[in-house]
């Protein structure tokens, strides 16, 4: 039998496909958007870590969810200085929440509040992927708008308290298959991975048809 952590990787692959190859991230990537569409997408993220790190001192203590809370994975600071850089002083007045955005972030928090196991899928899709593929971003970003490597501007992918990507990722996964929940409760992790999926590429949507390649 799989393991849990093979399984929920296997069961979203699909759809971890269809994020990395979505249009705005293909565009980003390609050089076809400008710095402000990066900002405007650096800006989303803000706020789903929000809610992501704002429930993590309630779930810290939890049986379940509390052994994912680990602050070096904490992206909330990073995120913080990146939009003072691309934003300015006054980022905080200039942001707002796209609708699809503010969908994921409602998830998330239902999550904290009602059903911490929900709570990792979300902490899975998110803090593995950008650990892991957020860094073809980073370099992109890097090279394509001149930020400093590993400044201002990237900081959201850089991951200083964690110094082998590799071991730490397995010892993620070991925390996944360590999860107690019996059989039907892990489908329904499973089932939330998928949905957490789907909220990102939703995300990802609505920032391309905002920025169109051809605009």
């Amino acid at each position: 039998m799989d393991s849990f952590s093979t399984l929920i990787r296997t069961a979203s692959h699909e759809q971890h496909e269809e994020a990395n190859t979505s249009t705005f991230i293909s565009d980003l990537l390609g050089g076809g958007l400008g710095v402000d569409a990066y900002a405007r997408y650096t800006e989303q993220l803000w706020f789903v870590y929000e809610a992501l790190e704002s429930g993590a001192e309630k779930l810290a203590s939890d049986p379940v969810a509390g052994p994912f809370v680990q602050p070096e994975l904490f992206r909330l600071a990073a995120l913080e200085r990146d939009l003072a850089h691309l934003r300015g002083p006054d980022w905080r007045a200039r942001m707002s929440a796209l609708p699809a955005t503010g969908a994921y972030v409602e998830r998330v928090r239902e999550c904290v509040e009602q059903w911490p196991a929900g709570y990792i899928a979300h902490h899975y899709t998110r803090y593995l992927g950008d650990l892991s593929g957020g860094q073809i971003i980073r370099d992109k970003a890097e090279k394509t708008w001149g930020f400093a490597k590993k400044g201002d501007g990237v900081r959201f992918y850089v991951f200083e308290e964690i110094s082998n990507p590799a071991a730490f990722k397995r010892g993620y996964r070991g925390l996944l298959d360590a999860v107690d929940a019996d059989d039907l409760e892990r489908q329904r992790i499973v089932a939330e991975c998928r949905k957490a999926f789907a909220l990102n590429i939703d995300v990802l949507r609505a920032l391309g048809d905002e920025f169109p390649l051809s605009a």
